[in-house]
Formats: structure tokens, C-alpha cells, sequence
């Protein structure tokens, strides 16, 4: 009797060994999924606010595994050429802050539409997951930007 008890021990073990084992390799961790982020541009969201019938959007992709940083966005009847487009940060809506990145090029035209991309240190990811990034479209008769909005998760 005691060999069947010893047999069926090693038997229990070797198959919760193997089950154990698959169970450890297919809970390998896995890489977080990109997130996507979306602005609406206007206006009324600059600080202070102005009243130009400019209009944007941008949407953005961060994959938390390369920290990457892509976007791309429009923007229509603003009141002249884009002398610049940034993300700004960090700050919430209703605050400013300086330029993190820029999305134009300085001294070259900024087209509509426009994309991009990026690669954000720790602590820019980190703004950027907690909500403290906004853009802004900068033209000459709205040099502290003509149209801007928050990075809202989507």
C-alpha cells in the first residue's frame, strides 16, 4: 500500500508540476497597450481666452513599451499662417505652461493636415498619462496661441 501512495505522490506532483509550469508561462507579463489621446482646439480654451473662428484637432498614440509619441491633427480658419505648434506642459486646463516639444518645425510653414512623432522621457510620459499636456497653434495676431486643447484620454 505504501508503494501505490508513493507512486500516486510523484504522479500528483509531476502533473501539478507540469500544469504549474504552463500556468507560470502563459502568465508572462504583458506589454501595456497604446493609448490614444484626443484636443480640441479653439479659441476659448486659450488663457486668456480669444474669439478667433479658428478650429483643431489632434489626436495622439503613446505606447507605454517604446514611449513613443505619435500624432496627427488639422486645423482650419485661423487668422494667418501657424508660426508654431507645441505641446505644452505641464498644466492643467485653465493654467499655462511652457513647450515641451514642438510639432512644427521652427521657421518652416506648418501644413493642415500635420503628423508626427516623438520619444518621451519618464517624466514626460508620466505629464502626459496624468493629463497635463495640452497644444497649441501659435499665429501672429495670437502669438500666445490662437487655438489650443487639453490631452484628454480617449
Amino acid at each position: 500500500m505504501r508503494q501505490s501512495i508513493d507512486r500516486r505522490s510523484v504522479l500528483g506532483i509531476c502533473v501539478g508540476g507540469a500544469a504549474g509550469a504552463a500556468l507560470i508561462a502563459s502568465g508572462s507579463p504583458s506589454l501595456a497597450a497604446p493609448v490614444t489621446f484626443k484636443a480640441d482646439l479653439k479659441g476659448a480654451s486659450e488663457v486668456p481666452p480669444n474669439t478667433t473662428s479658428g478650429t483643431g484637432s489632434v489626436t495622439m498614440t503613446f505606447d507605454p513599451a517604446t514611449k513613443e509619441l505619435t500624432w496627427n491633427g488639422s486645423y482650419s480658419g485661423l487668422t494667418g499662417p501657424v508660426t508654431a505648434a507645441h505641446i505644452h506642459g505641464p498644466a492643467e486646463p485653465g493654467k499655462n505652461a511652457g513647450v515641451v516639444m514642438w510639432l512644427s518645425t521652427k521657421g518652416q510653414p506648418f501644413p493642415s493636415p500635420f503628423k508626427g512623432s516623438a520619444k518621451l522621457s519618464d517624466a514626460q510620459a508620466g505629464d502626459l498619462m496624468a493629463g497635463q499636456y495640452y497644444v497649441n497653434i501659435h499665429t501672429a495676431a495670437n502669438p500666445g496661441g490662437e487655438v489650443r486643447g487639453q490631452l484628454v484620454k480617449s
